[in-house]
């Protein structure tokens, strides 16, 4: 634990916190509450793994192509992003404002031999700490904190200069309220009703306005896009309509 290195000022949303909080065991199921994650989880990976390999100039067929890289991964969940960049080589700081995320995260990471860094803490606490990262993981979190500025400006802090950030979240449309909410939600189930707020989804050109508010310069962005024939997921230059990520740099 290390809740003394709390800052006085968090983004942290108690009742966004208490839905995760309640599906904490079932992380790694891949049948249950976070199916939708590990179904995205390859293309997700395949996004991360090829922006940071280019922007460190690292390559992916070396056996541990990211050591020598500090690594965050904020809103860590169980670890479904940390272990593979861990596998990869990275010096990986799994954290997570869920306090019963954090066990699930560490009990698995052990089960798979891997040494990740699972902390109960929030991105202002670690800022506030002087942490420093080449690269920060915010994916899925933006559209859960109570004030997205506040919270990617601390993202923004944690990263050394000409550090990468990398985000995904959800577009904010009448489609993006059809897919993410009465999809996944009520039709197919994949998660609790009320895990979404759709007051609370970002758009594209929103949320590079937050990250440039924030101080850091975005340079991409891509959609994650869902084929219910093929039941698989691919990258998108042109659909952002709802799932999407960006890549930003701290000058």
């Amino acid at each position: 634990m290390v809740t003394e290195m709390q800052a006085p000022l968090t983004t942290v949303d108690p009742k966004e916190v208490a839905k995760f909080e309640a599906m904490a065991a079932e992380w790694w199921d891949p049948t249950g509450k976070f199916k939708p994650l590990h179904m995205l989880n390859p293309c997700r990976l395949d996004y991360l793994t090829t922006q940071i390999a280019g922007e460190y100039d690292l390559d992916l067929t070396a056996s541990q192509p990211f050591a020598g890289l500090r690594i965050l991964d904020i809103g860590c969940g169980g670890g479904l992003l940390s272990e593979p960049m861990a596998r990869l080589g990275a010096d990986v700081v799994g954290a997570d404002a869920a306090e019963g995320n954090i066990p699930v995260a560490q009990v698995h990471a052990a089960q798979s031999g891997l040494d990740i860094d699972y902390r109960h803490v929030t991105a202002e606490a670690l800022a506030e700490a002087g942490e420093q990262f080449d690269v920060v993981l915010n994916m899925e979190v933006v559209e859960h904190v109570a004030d997205p500025l506040v919270f990617l400006t601390a993202c923004k802090e944690l990263l050394k200069p000409g550090g990468l950030h990398l985000c995904s979240t959800i577009n904010r449309n009448p489609k993006s309220y059809m897919v993410a909410i009465v999809g996944a939600e009520v039709v197919m189930r994949w998660l609790p009703r009320g895990t979404h707020d759709w007051a609370k989804f970002i758009t594209p050109d929103e949320l590079y306005e937050l990250l440039s508010n924030a101080g850091l310069t975005p340079v991409d962005r891509k959609g994650f896009v869902f084929n219910p024939i093929l039941w698989s997921w691919s990258l998108s230059d042109r659909d952002l309509s709802v799932n999407y990520v960006t890549a930003s740099l701290k000058p």
